[in-house]
C-alpha cells in the first residue's frame, strides 16, 4: 500500500480533563460508623466522577456526531483531512502527526516523512503502534468505510490514553475515512452526472443530426425515384426537364452543347431563346466540366450531361433571385445524370440506325434482293414498295461532305414531304428517294436544289438524278444513270443545279463504258485542229461552235451567251471555218460538229 501523507498539526476544539483512576481496595475509618459514612460519602463521590466522565464521553461523542456532520458535508478531500487534523486535539492530549492516503485515492495531501510512511506500509491497512521521536505514545489509526481502506490517521500523545479516548480517536478515524468515500463517490457521481449531461447534450445532437440526414435521405430517395419514373417513362429531355420542375419549383431548361433549347418547363421561356457566343459557351462548358459540380452564372445554375469525356447538353435551373439550396442543386445534378443517360441512348440510337441506312443505301446502290432490302427498310421505319429513284450530288466549296448529307437530306425530306435515305460514298453524296408527283408537269428538283444551296450558302453544287424504278433490285440502274446526269452537269458551262437522266439525250450515249476512246478520237477528228489552235493561242473557238449550235445558230443570242460583240463572233465563226475545213451550215457538218463540241464539253479537263 502505498501512502501519503497530510499535515502533522493539530488544533485543539477543547480541553478534555483525565479520569483520575479509582483504588481498588475499600476505605477504612476509625470507627465502624465512621467507616460506614465515610463509605457512603467515597460511594457518591465515585458515582460523581463516573457522571462527570459519562457526560465528557457524552459530550465526546455529541461533538464527534456534529463532526460527523461537518465532514460528510464537505466534498474536498483536503478540507475533510484539515477537519479531522484540527479535531485531534479536541480529544485529549494528543497530536496528529498526519494523515497519510492510499495511492488509489484521487487528491492527495503527502506531507509526514517517509519513515513513518515505511512503518505504515508494514501495517497493511491494521491499526497498530508506529515510533515517533520524543512522544511516549504513537498509533496509526486506519481510515476505513465500507470495507475499502483509505489511509491512516496517525496520532501521538506524551502516555498511553484510555480505552475510551482511543475509541474516540478510532471513530474520528473512521468517520474521517467514511468522509473521504463518500467525497469520492459524491465526485465521482457528480463527474458521471456531467458526463451524462453532456452524452445526453451530444446524443441530442446526434439525434437532431440524425433526424435531419433521415429527411434528407427521404428527400434525395423521392428525387431519386422520381427521376427514375421519368426516366422510364420514355418522355426524353422533356419528360426530365418537367419532372425536375416538379421537384424544385423553378423553371427548367434543356439545351445541345451549342445552346440550342431541346426542352422548356415551367413559367417564362423566352421568345426568342438567348444563345451566347460560341467561344463563351465553351469556356463555360469547360469550367463546369472542370469543376465537377453544378455552377452558376448569372441568374441560372446549370449541370452539365456528360456520360463520357463529351457533353451532350446542359440542365439548368431558372433561379435570378438565387433560391437554390442543396436540395434543389441535387435535384438538378441527379437531374443531369438521367439526362446524359438519355441523350447517349438517344445517341446510340442514331449512329445505330445512321449506320444501318448508310448499309442499306450502299447495297441499294451496289445490288440487292428486293426482300432483305424491304424487310431492312421496314426494321428502321422506311418504306421501300413505291417506285424510288437515286439523285447524286457535289458541292464545290463545301468542306464537310457531312454538312452535304444533312442539308440534301433536309431539304429533300422539306420538298419531297417524307424521308429519304442518305449516304456519303466516293466524295459524293447519294440520296435514296421515293418518285415524287410532278406537281403542274414539273419535278422538284429544282426547289430542292435551291433548298439545299440556300441551307449550305453555296451555289456550287450539282445534282443527278437517275430514272424512277419500281423494283429495289432496279435501283443499281438508277444509281448509274445519276452519276452519268452528274457528270454531265459538272461538265456543262453552268455547273451549279440539276440534271435529270431523261435530260440528256445524246450525253447518254458519250463518255459511257468503253466506247469513250472511240468518242475522243470522234472529237479529235472534227475538232483537232480547233482544240490545237486553242491551245496555243490561249483562244475559245471550240468553246463558241459550241455555244454557237447550242443557241441554234443564233447570232445575237449566242453573243450574248459568250458576251461578245456580233464582228467579233463572225470573225471567229469564220476561223472556225478555216481552220476546220467543214462547211458550218451544211446538215452533216453541222451535225457532226455539234455532236463533238458537246462531247469535247464533256471530256474536257476541268479549266
Amino acid at each position: 500500500m502505498a501512502l501519503s501523507g497530510a499535515g502533522k498539526g493539530c488544533t485543539r476544539f477543547s480541553q478534555a480533563t483525565a479520569q483520575p483512576e479509582r483504588s481498588s481496595l475499600p476505605l477504612k475509618g476509625p470507627r465502624g460508623t465512621d467507616r460506614t459514612e465515610d463509605s457512603l460519602r467515597g460511594s457518591e463521590m465515585d458515582d460523581r466522577l463516573e457522571l462527570n466522565a459519562l457526560r465528557l464521553q457524552m459530550s465526546s461523542i455529541s461533538s464527534m456526531f456534529a463532526l460527523a456532520m461537518v465532514m460528510f458535508d464537505k466534498t474536498s478531500e483536503s478540507e475533510i483531512l484539515q477537519l479531522a487534523l484540527s479535531s485531534v486535539g479536541a480529544l485529549g492530549p494528543f497530536r496528529a502527526e498526519g494523515t497519510y492516503l492510499e495511492q488509489a485515492v484521487s487528491v492527495r495531501h503527502p506531507s509526514g516523512d517517509d519513515a513513518l510512511s515505511a512503518q505504515l506500509r508494514m501495517l497493511a491497512g491494521a491499526d497498530g503502534s508506529v515510533v515517533v521521536d520524543d512522544r511516549g505514545w504513537s498509533w496509526a489509526f486506519p481510515m476505513r468505510a465500507v470495507g475499502r481502506h483509505t489511509g491512516y490517521l496517525v496520532v501521538s500523545a506524551a502516555a498511553q490514553p484510555s480505552k475510551d479516548e482511543r475509541f474516540l480517536l478510532s471513530t474520528l478515524a473512521q468517520l474521517t475515512g467514511a468522509a473521504l468515500v463518500s467525497a469520492d463517490v459524491h465526485r465521482r457521481e457528480r463527474g458521471a452526472t456531467a458526463e451524462l449531461s453532456d452524452l445526453n447534450t451530444r446524443l441530442a445532437g446526434a439525434n437532431e443530426k440524425l433526424a435531419a440526414a433521415v429527411i434528407d435521405l427521404e428527400w434525395r430517395e423521392r428525387i431519386h425515384d422520381a427521376l427514375t419514373k421519368v426516366a422510364a417513362s420514355g418522355n426524353g429531355p422533356a419528360g426530365i426537364a418537367e419532372g425536375v420542375h416538379q421537384l424544385t419549383g423553378m423553371a427548367v431548361a434543356v439545351e445541345d452543347r451549342f445552346g440550342n433549347l431541346v426542352a422548356w418547363a415551367g413559367p417564362g421561356r423566352p421568345h426568342p431563346y438567348p444563345r451566347s457566343r460560341r467561344s463563351a459557351r465553351k469556356e463555360l462548358l469547360t469550367t463546369i466540366r472542370r469543376g465537377g459540380r453544378a455552377m452558376r452564372s448569372r441568374d441560372r445554375v446549370l449541370a452539365v450531361a456528360q456520360p463520357r469525356e463529351e457533353v451532350l447538353g446542359v440542365l439548368s435551373l431558372v433561379d435570378p433571385d438565387r433560391h437554390a439550396g442543396d436540395r434543389e442543386l441535387f435535384a438538378l445534378e441527379h437531374g443531369a445524370l438521367i439526362l446524359a443517360t438519355e441523350l447517349a441512348h438517344q445517341r446510340g440510337l442514331a449512329e445505330t440506325e445512321l449506320r444501318l441506312r448508310r448499309d442499306l443505301v450502299e447495297d441499294l446502290v451496289t445490288g440487292t434482293d428486293d426482300l432483305s432490302a424491304r424487310q431492312r427498310s421496314l426494321a428502321l421505319g422506311y418504306d421501300l414498295h413505291p417506285p424510288h429513284q437515286v439523285l447524286v450530288a457535289r458541292w464545290a466549296d463545301v468542306a464537310h461532305d457531312e454538312d452535304i448529307v444533312t442539308a440534301l437530306g433536309r431539304a429533300a425530306t422539306r420538298v419531297l414531304g417524307t424521308e429519304v435515305l442518305t449516304v456519303r460514298r466516293g466524295g459524293m453524296v447519294v440520296l435514296v428517294v421515293p418518285q415524287p408527283d410532278a406537281a403542274g408537269g414539273r419535278m422538284p428538283w429544282g426547289e430542292l436544289y435551291s433548298v439545299a444551296a440556300s441551307s449550305l450558302r453555296s451555289p456550287n453544287g450539282s445534282i443527278g438524278v437517275g430514272r424512277p424504278r419500281e423494283l429495289p433490285s432496279e435501283l443499281p440502274q438508277s444509281f448509274v444513270e445519276g452519276e452519268r446526269a452528274l457528270e454531265v452537269r459538272m461538265a456543262s458551262a453552268t455547273s451549279g443545279g440539276v440534271t435529270t437522266f431523261d435530260e440528256l439525250g445524246i450525253y447518254r450515249l458519250i463518255g459511257v463504258g468503253a466506247g469513250r476512246e472511240e468518242v475522243s478520237g470522234f472529237v479529235r477528228e472534227w475538232l483537232g485542229a480547233l482544240i490545237d489552235y486553242d491551245a496555243a493561242n490561249r483562244s475559245e473557238l471550240v468553246a463558241t461552235l459550241w455555244r454557237y449550235y447550242e443557241c441554234g445558230g443564233n447570232y445575237d443570242a449566242t453573243a450574248r451567251a459568250l458576251t461578245i460583240h456580233r464582228s467579233t463572233l463572225r470573225y471567229r465563226l469564220r476561223r472556225i471555218r478555216d481552220l476546220s475545213g467543214h462547211d458550218l451550215s451544211d446538215v452533216d457538218s453541222r451535225l457532226n460538229l455539234h455532236v463533238a463540241a458537246r462531247a469535247w464539253q464533256i471530256l474536257r479537263p476541268p479549266s
